[in-house]
């Protein structure tokens, strides 16, 4: 299946605010039933393992409301890590205001000092990106980034999309049955991800699939 570049509602806030929260909530349940906070919490386990750390200071980059970084903060914290966290989305009205430190910026610039945190993480954002952008905003998180970059998205295929499909009854907002599928058709494969990102300077790199048609990468400062 090729990929296809198609506009997402969310992303420019095309919907009324009942819609907007409507559709976030969704987006909580997808990261929750399909493998979305599995692969983020799985991620920073790993950057945490690696460097025996009990403690980890994380850049959410695109965070939306920041339900993903902030449950993997929950389950690592059961483990004995403390995440710190920090969100950062381009949309104000996406942020919490619930007390966690959070920036309104743009991907591509990230606002903040070289090494600035040990960990930069993304969750369903880089297939927004063409190749060369998303090869930019990598060395743009690697800047940011001390120990690791931690990208978590889609894995695009024809059985992937047809799933898809399927399990929009289980959601309410016209929002996200534009959105779902459309994320899926822009999704980059494996094999795309692992050619796009071998061309930064990360030290190391790791793919993996995850539960149901997720990829978790790990790029190594």
């Amino acid at each position: 299946m090729r990929r296809a570049i198609l506009s997402e509602l969310l992303d420019d806030d095309l919907g009324t605010p009942g819609e907007i929260a409507q559709s976030l909530r969704d987006l909580q349940h997808i990261n929750d039933w399909f493998g979305g906070t599995h692969t983020t919490t799985w991620l920073l386990r790993q950057v945490a393992l690696a460097g025996n750390c009990r403690s980890l200071s994380l850049l959410e980059v695109g965070a939306g409301n920041g339900y993903v970084p902030l449950r993997a903060r929950e389950r690592l914290a059961r483990r004995g890590i403390e995440l710190r966290v920090t969100l950062l989305d381009r949309v104000s009205s996406h942020l919490p205001q619930n007390g966690v430190a959070a920036v309104v910026g743009e991907a591509a610039h990230l606002p903040f000092r070289d090494a600035a945190f040990d960990v930069v993480s993304c969750n369903l954002l880089t297939h927004h990106f063409q190749a060369e952008e998303l090869e930019r905003f990598v060395a743009e998180a690697m800047r940011v980034a001390r120990v690791a970059v931690a990208i978590n998205d889609l894995i695009r295929s024809r059985l992937h999309l047809a799933l898809c499909y399927a399990g929009l009854p289980l959601f309410r907002s016209r929002i996200t049955w534009h959105d779902a599928p459309a994320s899926v058709r822009q999704a980059y494969t494996v094999g795309e991800m692992g050619a796009i990102v071998s061309r930064t300077a990360a030290r190391r790199i790791e793919i993996l699939r995850h539960y149901l048609f997720r990829m978790g990468v790990l790029l190594w400062k």
